[in-house]
């Protein structure tokens, strides 16, 4: 996992301890930011969305088509005081849980979607849209999908708060 104190600044030679450059757009106002304050800004630990638990339904189910198929995805979502299950039929992860969202009322569009290996973890950056705001977010975990999870509702948040 990639640790920083809050005096370590997030220049260019820190961002290569991601194994790639961050993305373009995001790379200008990470340089002038601690690991701390990038992390509080774009991987926001709290906000009125968080997401518990998350499991495919049907991972064990045997393939009956070539191509991607369709699974199912379950996840306790909350929003606000209110915490409940969630269910979404997608072709994956992401799509599940942006599906599941919308749901709830809450927008997110992928308008850019970063994943580079960060030491023994994955950095995931996502650029959504609400159809008013931009904003990008990081989730960062040692599994692949849930760091993409946690950067879903990073942004989210984020959009939600620039709201």
């Amino acid at each position: 996992m990639i640790t920083r104190s809050a005096t370590t600044a997030f220049a260019p030679s820190t961002a290569a301890a991601f194994g790639a450059p961050l993305p373009r757009s995001l790379r200008q106002e990470a340089d002038e930011m601690t690991w701390d304050s990038f992390v509080a800004a774009y991987a926001p630990a709290t906000g009125p969305l968080r997401l518990g638990h998350w499991a495919c339904t049907d991972a064990e189910r045997p393939a009956c088509r070539l191509g991607p198929q369709a699974r199912n995805y379950q996840a306790t979502l909350a929003v606000g005081d209110r915490i409940g299950t969630a269910t979404a039929s997608a072709s994956g992860p992401v799509a599940a849980l942006t599906e599941m969202l919308y749901a709830h009322g809450i927008a997110v569009e992928m308008m850019a979607f970063h994943q580079i290996p960060a030491g023994t973890d994955t950095a995931t950056f996502i650029r959504g849209s609400d159809g008013s705001h931009t904003e990008w977010a990081m989730g960062l975990s040692e599994d692949p999908t849930q760091s993409a999870l946690r950067a879903v509702i990073a942004c989210a948040n984020r959009l939600l708060a620039a709201a």
